[in-house]
């Protein structure tokens, strides 16, 4: 148990203000929310990652309001709770607003902000015929409905009936993933779809009471809630205390077995905590049985399946983004569009040389690149890739660009992946339970990393393409974005090389 020094003794139940999103995180984990009302220091930091799917759902929110034309904003922020209180309670007398935006609500010490309250009429049998109402809206990113959202409106219908406020339906706003961009203004009609959700929120809305109680007693107590970190720290979201809570966990932890939960709910039942304490007679895959060996292993065919390969050998990564909000004409939502490519090219006779493409403007960027890549892949050679997400990249371009289909086909049928070699063939105890080429890289060629890098995984390079092409206006950043992109994406593809070389040399090792 953690003692808080700043809290010898409990405080009675009911004396905390809490938020939609805390009351979220008491759902997902109890010690996530105690820990986040009295110890945030110990929370790691959002990475870049996290920070760019939050403003791409604040840039969703933005656009939504646009179908509200006459509403207004609620700008007091979350530092001003008793300012937005009183702003909201001002528009929702005023008869002249036909929709507030981030409204603020308040019941039992508990605060939420409504992404779209929509005022609408509803009839009656009293002596008056039509009375106002509101519409509950919430706002996503998402392109499908998740049974988080029950649980985020359910809060909200709780508190705003709660208040007094008489709605009319509570429904979700969601990205409409199925609509094709056509160019000129976006019709955000198409682009956001609407989901009644009134029913399936008022049958979980009888539960918020009890679990907004239970939350209450929890944040009373001296310590946070015993509870072991597993599965439940990553579903619905990540949470910013993993660090902490498995700060004192064995190198070797259970957790870290490939299998999923379930092997892992297995191992832990019977008091299992390191993967060295693995029973012999335990059922484990190849796989976990590699992980549990930790020894290095090398593969009986794998000087084969290396000598597999055609000369010139290409080896290609592309970077890509995918915007929420078309960009593009004859695009989708959250449409994959490549915008990057590095091809590392070595003959023969060992000798290596680098090309390279990266769109610089905002333009659909699918034909220039497509054009180029086809230019340095010429006609000869494998092109060795890391996964098959280089092949549905090529797919995609032949769909789109049919006077260079075939070429793209040939391309696709030249194709050969590093990733099933290695995942057949060797093993590294330093890989631990992953295959992906951030892990592998480091055991095999450790002069060669991530680390001296200012993009290192794919995410953030899409997140930064954006701001490079769309948004940064100051030529300085700019140039120091596009280096930071030519850099990653080339260190992949030169990655491939040095694999293949280090690989090569452990195939004179005798197999274990």
């Amino acid at each position: 148990m953690e003692i808080l020094p700043e809290r010898s003794a409990s405080r009675p139940p009911g004396s905390y203000r809490l938020s939609k999103s805390k009351f979220l995180s008491g759902l997902q984990c109890h010690k996530r929310l105690y820990l986040e009302i009295y110890q945030r220091e110990l929370a790691a930091e959002p990475d870049e990652q996290t920070q760019a799917i939050l403003d791409m759902g604040t840039e969703v929110g933005e656009e939504a309001r646009r179908l509200f034309p006459g509403g207004v904003l609620v700008e007091a922020d979350h530092r001003h709770p008793t300012e937005a209180l009183r702003r909201t309670a001002e528009l929702l007398g005023d008869p002249t607003v036909p929709a507030i935006f981030e409204g603020a609500f308040e019941f039992e010490n508990v605060l939420v902000r409504v992404d779209i309250l929509e005022r609408v009429s509803l009839e009656t049998t009293g002596p008056e015929t039509e009375r106002d109402a509101w519409r509950l809206i919430e706002v996503k990113s998402s392109t499908r409905v998740k049974d988080i959202h029950l649980d985020d409106l359910a809060v909200q219908s709780y508190v705003l009936a709660g208040a007094g406020v008489a709605l009319a339906g509570a429904w979700l706003m969601r990205i409409n993933n199925q609509y094709v961009y056509q160019g000129g203004d976006i019709d955000l009609e198409q682009l956001l779809a609407r989901d009644d959700l009134t029913a399936l929120v008022a049958a979980r809305q009888g539960e918020v009471p009890a679990r907004l109680a239970d939350m209450k007693a929890m944040l009373a107590q001296p310590a946070p809630p015993a509870i072991e970190p597993d599965g439940h720290c990553h579903s619905p979201y990540d949470c910013l205390f993993w660090d902490h809570c498995t700060k004192d966990k064995p190198a070797r932890w259970i957790y870290h077995l490939p299998g999923g939960e379930r092997t892992y709910k297995q191992l832990a039942v019977r008091g299992i905590q390191t993967i060295d304490e693995i029973p012999s007679d335990f059922k484990l895959s190849i796989f976990q049985r590699r992980v549990k060996d930790n020894q290095e292993w090398v593969g009986p065919q794998l000087r084969a399946a290396l000598g597999s390969v055609r000369y010139p050998v290409h080896h290609l990564d592309f970077e890509t983004f995918m915007p929420a909000i078309p960009k593009f004409p004859m695009t989708r939502p959250y449409q994959t569009i490549p915008t990057q490519w590095s091809n590392h090219i070595e003959d023969e006779a060992g000798a290596v040389r680098h090309e390279e493409y990266l769109c610089l403007d905002p333009k659909d960027p699918r034909e220039e690149l497509a054009v180029t890549l086809l230019e340095s892949l010429g006609r000869e050679g494998s092109i060795c890739v890391y996964s098959t997400y280089e092949r549905s990249i090529l797919k995609s371009l032949a769909e789109r660009l049919p006077s260079l289909r075939q070429e793209l086909e040939s391309a696709m049928a030249r194709l050969w992946d590093l990733l099933p070699v290695i995942q057949e063939q060797y093993y590294h105890p330093q890989f631990g339970s992953s295959f992906s080429i951030k892990s592998v890289l480091p055991a095999l060629v450790p002069a060669l990393d991530y680390g001296d890098l200012e993009i290192q995984e794919g995410s953030l390079a899409a997140q930064r393409y954006c701001r490079m092409v769309f948004e940064e206006t100051d030529w300085v950043e700019r140039e120091r974005f596009r280096e930071a992109l030519l850099k990653y994406c080339q260190r992949d593809t030169l990655a491939m090389v040095e694999l293949r070389k280090a690989l090569l040399s452990r195939t004179a090792a005798p197999s274990r």
